[in-house]
């Protein structure tokens, strides 16, 4: 047993790229959790996706020991998070069950955008902050400019700063003494009766939700009675234990410790994260832990299967996955050209990415997505305030004093000196008010810029990398919602609306946007036996058309080196038949050309 003053549940934030996952891997090395041959880049990351990208999607809690050079051991419980503003709220709840917080820093890259988000949610969880740098032993590594920078931007005190290489191990050993010696130990009454947070929950087939909790108060062990206190459900602990990094059954979890419990939920909807977990006995008389604030989603498209018989299995295994990942939320949508599916709302376009290929990989569907929008706002003149997140519930004509609310983010760009002209270019183009513009150092600038929500979900992102070579780095949060000129552009083919495509755009990239959209279905759409009109509408004006001719007939082949007015009367008699084919015939449109245009959104 190891006392609660010699416990330390700490976090590692940074910046995407910076090193957090590989500092990870060093200290489960230095501190013995896994033997020479199980040693692997990016452990923690136990997702193929984690793997393929570079990057961590899911927090991953890790129980470590370690001997201080005072001989006394201690328990270590590092919480390893995400580094993308689309994880934020991953970080969030990883940081309400620690004490102590790592922050990392590229010392050749400096302080990113991300570093100040990240930093300012340890700051409202009351943690205290350890600064890093990483990376010192590269080449382009300038420590002292670096640690200026943290000092100025975040205000932490950098006299002592500790300068780390987590790849060659460099100066891990000493940062491992030192957040024994500053981290805190964590607080609550073990005499308590039992309260612990629900930070993280995942369904496994074989034991059902398997819970990740911090035990704020009191004591857990197997066979006791627990009770859930925002689904009032009640169940009996069928096993605890902590990951080691493998999986460890022990005895019971004491105040101030992470780990797993399992107590056969079946019932996904019972283990809400953020629930309070307690004993029975008394559960009446205790107060629920402050959870976490219910996510509010910034991007929303509809996931149809490809095969409408799977419409059931997308459902559970939507649930199955919001166990795992609390910022997804849904709602059943029906479209008249994909059929059944749901309306879904995410973080940002790579969270959307992610959830698609997590729900292809992990549970073996065929999706289709369609392209992403923003929630927009109609005030009607009575002051009623109506919220659209679909396009295909977008009016066409509405009342001359109704009007359309946009949200605008509040965007910080971090971005090299020499690049600061691109940006402003970029930010002008996406409809972007320039707010601040402030010199962290004499070769790093942040600019400051307000911008629709809608301007920023499509391509903002790779476009502000790719003109910055990748140097930019950007954090958003959402600001306000804004009156503005917006309309609903609805792609027709053959006279019928495909609802699926209809997006809403601003007035003046109407044209542009609708021209795009119609080049794209004509060279998805097969040609049919009649010409096939494909046509961008805004209300009842068409304003782009593109035309897909007819497969013909070859005529001459029936009367080849015949007289001209034969073949002239062949192909009249071909015209007829086609223009009655053009009045009965549907135009199939295949999943393919779904796809592959929503995909070259």
């Amino acid at each position: 047993m190891i006392p609660r003053e010699r416990i330390r549940n700490f976090s590692i934030i940074a910046h995407i790229d910076h090193g957090k996952s590989t500092l990870a891997d060093r200290l489960l090395s230095i501190t013995g959790g896994l033997t020479q041959r199980e040693e692997r880049a990016q452990f923690l990351d136990k997702m193929d996706i984690e793997r393929e990208r570079g990057i961590t999607i899911k927090a991953q809690a890790v129980r470590l020991s370690y001997t201080h050079t005072d001989g006394l051991e201690y328990m270590i419980n590092l919480v390893d998070t995400p580094g993308h503003v689309d994880f934020g709220y991953e970080v969030s709840r990883s940081l309400a069950a620690c004490d102590g917080a790592l922050l990392v820093v590229d010392a050749s890259q400096g302080v990113q955008a991300q570093t100040l988000a990240n930093v300012y949610l340890a700051l409202d969880n009351d943690l205290e902050i350890l600064p890093v740098l990483n990376k010192v032993d590269l080449p382009a590594a300038d420590p002292k400019r670096v640690a200026s920078e943290i000092e100025e931007s975040i205000g932490l005190d950098t006299s002592e700063i500790l300068s780390i290489s987590a790849k060659s191990g460099l100066g891990v050993e000493t940062l491992l003494q030192t957040l024994v010696e500053k981290l805190p130990a964590p607080s609550g009454d073990s005499d308590a009766p039992l309260r612990a947070l629900i930070f993280d929950s995942w369904y496994d087939p074989y034991r059902g939700v398997v819970l990740l909790v911090r035990v704020v108060d009191g004591k857990i062990s197997s066979g006791d009675d627990i009770f859930l206190m925002h689904s009032s459900s009640k169940y009996t602990v069928l096993e605890v234990g902590a990951y080691t990094p493998h999986h460890s059954k022990l005895d019971g979890l004491e105040t101030g410790e992470i780990g797993f419990v399992i107590c056969g939920i079946k019932t996904l909807r019972d283990a809400k994260v953020g629930d309070t977990l307690c004993a029975v006995k008394g559960a009446e008389l205790l107060e629920p832990l402050s959870g976490f604030e219910d996510v509010k989603p910034m991007v929303f498209a509809g996931i149809f299967p490809v095969e409408s018989a799977d419409y059931s299995e997308l459902g559970e295994s939507l649930e199955k996955l919001a166990l795992n990942d609390a910022a997804i939320t849904w709602e059943v949508e029906n479209s008249s050209a994909l059929g059944m599916g749901y309306r879904c709302g995410f973080l940002g376009l790579l969270h959307m990415e992610i959830v698609q290929e997590r729900l292809e990989r992990e549970f073996d569907l065929d999706l289709i997505t369609t392209a992403p929008t923003v929630v927009y706002q109609l005030k009607h003149p009575d002051g009623t305030v109506e919220t659209l997140d679909n396009p295909a519930k977008f009016p066409n004509e509405r009342r001359r004093e109704t009007i359309v609310l946009e949200p605008y983010i509040s965007a910080e760009i971090h971005v090299p000196n020499e690049f600061v002209g691109t940006v402003m270019r970029i930010c002008q183009e996406r409809r972007g008010e320039q707010k601040e513009m402030r010199y962290l150092t004499k070769d790093r600038v942040t600019l400051s810029y307000e911008l629709p929500m809608s301007e920023v979900v499509f391509d903002f992102f790779d476009v502000l990398k790719s003109n910055t070579k990748g140097y930019a780095s950007m954090d958003y949060e959402l600001s306000e919602f804004r009156e503005s000129d917006l309309i609903r552009l609805d792609l027709l083919v053959n006279g019928e609306s495909v609802d699926a495509l209809s997006l809403i755009t601003h007035k003046d990239n109407a044209y542009s946007r609708g021209r795009s959209l119609c080049k794209r279905m004509k060279a998805e759409l097969p040609r049919h036996q009649f010409v096939v009109a494909v046509q961008s509408a805004v209300g009842n004006k068409i304003i782009a058309r593109e035309t897909i001719p007819a497969l013909r007939k070859d005529v001459t082949a029936k009367c080849y080196g015949g007289d001209i007015s034969r073949k002239r009367k062949l192909l009249e008699k071909q015209k007829k038949g086609k223009k009655r084919m053009k009045s009965v015939g549907n135009v199939q449109i295949p999943q393919a050309a779904f796809l592959n245009i929503l995909k070259s959104d």
